[in-house]
């Protein structure tokens, strides 16, 4: 069984009032690392954690920042921040199966005041899917690549629901150029050359498909060579965050997003129809220049 870890953003309640709500509707217990980053222990959908989206709010974790606030400087920026920068909802990974019992907790937030529908001030409010690839073989992952890229202007469209803003928020898509790299039928990389070519096109967690965790799980050191100081815990997954997150509606689920992720693993294990589209992709890019 695949496993998908879920972060939510939101807005309107503290760390420690959206650890209370959970605890109290999904059982479990508290424990605080600091003042804005509190664990939620044995919840009926597993281990939660609820932080503000600061690293420098938990110096603690982060020891590779530029700037490391001692420990009450931190829980002082952590408190000033809360009216502009979310709070975050991270879950375990959990069981494909699983993942529509994470609308229970968005629903207990929900019910304690959080608040927010897209965008936060001048940024998105994410949603956030951390999902096991069914394998970690350079082949693989680049299928997935491939699909993706093929289908994310699609899920723009769906994403940004015709909005300029919306639109405006989302990940800045991936260069012209490497799209055409990824998608030329003779691009079959090993894990070390799609690390270099993903690298030098792409050199920022802020992508749609964030692929930083997984080549630092598979070289740590060159990452972290390019990006010392991003915010990239290493771990075998695709980092898709290009959907939004609307905790300040009662009718959103985080399903249709998922279900848009779904498009991409039926692509991806369709070797016919993959090929078939990165050709007709690569047709359309040569009659057309990129995109200014």
């Amino acid at each position: 069984m695949r496993h998908v870890g879920v972060e939510i953003e939101f807005m309107g309640l503290t760390a420690n009032a959206a650890a209370d709500a959970l605890a109290r509707d999904l059982g479990g217990s508290i424990s605080s690392e600091d003042p804005h980053a509190f664990r939620i222990n044995g919840t009926r959908i597993g281990n939660l954690l609820v932080e503000t989206d600061l690293r420098y709010a938990h110096p603690a974790r982060y020891p590779n920042l530029r700037l490391r606030l001692p420990p009450r400087a931190a829980a002082w920026l952590g408190t000033l921040v809360e009216p502009f920068v979310p709070r975050e909802l991270i879950t375990v990974p959990l069981p494909v199966a699983r993942l529509p019992e994470v609308d229970a907790a968005v629903a207990s937030l929900q019910a304690a005041g959080a608040r927010g529908r897209g965008v936060v001030l001048w940024d998105a409010l994410g949603l956030h899917f951390n999902i096991d690839p069914p394998s970690l073989d350079a082949e693989t992952v680049t299928a997935y690549l491939k699909a993706f890229l093929l289908l994310s202007d699609h899920f723009r469209g769906a994403i940004a629901r015709g909005r300029r803003r919306l639109a405006l928020i989302l990940p800045p898509d991936y260069p012209h150029d490497y799209k055409r790299l990824v998608l030329h039928p003779d691009y079959r990389p090993s894990v070390a050359d799609l690390t270099r070519d993903y690298l030098a096109a792409n050199p920022t967690r802020r992508r749609a498909l964030d692929l930083l965790p997984l080549l630092a799980h598979f070289d740590r050191e060159r990452v972290r060579s390019l990006l010392p100081h991003e915010k990239i815990g290493p771990r075998p997954v695709f980092h898709y965050r290009l959907p939004l997150a609307y905790p300040g509606d009662p009718a959103w689920s985080i399903l249709p997003d998922w279900s848009r992720w779904l498009d991409v693993e039926r692509l991806a294990s369709d070797t016919e129809r993959l090929a078939a589209m990165a050709r007709d992709a690569l047709s359309r890019s040569a009659r057309f220049p990129p995109p200014i």
